[in-house]
């Protein structure tokens, strides 16, 4: 553990599991991480990476799972979410400084490497990780978002848009038109989402469905409509989706932007230029050789990977990939955690049986 790592202890009873999980503090370089965690400090490391706008509690259903297996289940708070520390510069959110906060919460852990599974805002930094330090990785899993896409900048995403669902002279930025709107309305659009966090969070956290395939994504005429939920001054108050988060789930994420506002959350949109650089400094020109695992999501119409050809250059990039496609939406731990779950524990057990056998648990398959 680094010298001036400081830790703090509680119990938290998380909103749909019977077993206690424990709520954790340490302070690295002079940042402060919260972070989850379930099972034994004696096993392998597993840390998962929650994207925007969520908290660590994003992997509820997953640190029991995996505990269960033997694994130290880690699931933290990213820099501007939850109880970590908070910053007031754009430039305070570009992936150098996660990854590095990332990178010093392993140190801290004791850990030499760790498994890292990453979501939405959370997979560009778990790619960065296996691209700037992959000697800190047995092996990398992603939802949603493939490698050698948004952590290389917003054009490297418009480059492979589906001009066949987004023609070019209607949607120049395709589906990644939002991402456009935070550069130039950011104080709008983040005063948008902060009128009313809860309404905000309630209308996002959807389960997807297949009635959207081929058709453009909602997030393609952002700007064109002027700003999220249609130019309207706030998130409309719309039921809660309860395939996707308890009312109890909502609170807590709530809650959590209340109190610290989107700035921290809607920055990591902000720093294209400097995430480019950094992808530039990648080892092994930007190729993985560590086992990957891409989890596809079939109605995630961003991020959408199963027809267009935003998968492809992960795939001449990563030695060792293997790829499953979940029927779900964009939030697809909360949507369909059985699915994903099962497809960390059938790669992990194929990929991994040394750290099944190092930890002392019998794997999912019989393996000792």
């Amino acid at each position: 553990m680094q010298g001036d790592s400081e830790r703090r202890e509680e119990i938290i009873r998380m909103p749909v599991h019977t077993m206690e999980i424990t709520e954790h503090r340490v302070t690295t370089n002079g940042h402060i991480c919260k972070y989850l965690t379930a099972g034994s400090t004696d096993g392998p490391l597993i840390i998962f990476v929650h994207g925007w706008p969520e908290l660590s509690i994003s992997w509820r259903h997953q640190l029991p799972v995996l505990a269960g297996l033997g694994f130290h289940a880690i699931a933290p708070d990213l820099r501007g979410y939850g109880g970590s520390s908070v910053y007031r510069r754009h430039e305070d959110y570009a992936q150098e400084h996660v990854v590095a906060d990332m990178i010093g919460l392993l140190d801290a852990l004791g850990g030499d490497r760790a498994i890292w599974v990453g979501h939405d805002w959370g997979s560009p930094v778990v790619w960065n990780i296996a691209s700037h330090h992959p000697d800190r990785c047995h092996g990398v899993v992603n939802l949603c978002v493939p490698y050698a896409t948004l952590e290389r900048g917003l054009d490297a995403c418009i480059s492979l848009v589906d001009r066949g669902v987004y023609p070019e002279e209607q949607f120049p930025a395709g589906q990644w038109d939002y991402q456009l709107y935070y550069q130039e309305n950011f104080e709008k659009a983040t005063s948008t989402f902060g009128v009313n966090p809860y309404n905000t969070v309630k209308l996002l956290f959807r389960k997807g469905a297949p009635e959207g395939f081929g058709k453009p994504a909602g997030t393609a005429v952002t700007r064109k409509q002027g700003g999220w939920f249609g130019g309207a001054p706030e998130a409309p108050d719309i039921p809660r989706d309860d395939d996707v988060v308890t009312e109890a789930d909502l609170r807590i994420y709530a809650e959590a932007l209340e109190r610290n506002g989107f700035f921290g959350p809607d920055s990591y949109y902000m720093n294209h230029a400097a995430n480019i650089a950094y992808a530039g400094k990648s080892l092994n020109e930007g190729k993985l050789d560590m086992p990957v695992l891409f989890l596809a999501a079939s109605y995630d119409y961003v991020c959408e990977t199963v027809t267009s050809r935003l998968a492809e250059p992960m795939r001449e990039r990563c030695g060792t990939l293997d790829e499953v496609v979940v029927d779900s939406g964009h939030w697809m731990a909360q949507e369909r955690p059985t699915e994903v779950n099962f497809a960390l524990a059938g790669w992990l057990t194929s990929r991994f049986p040394h750290l099944f056998d190092s930890s002392g648990v019998s794997s999912p398959c019989g393996c000792a």
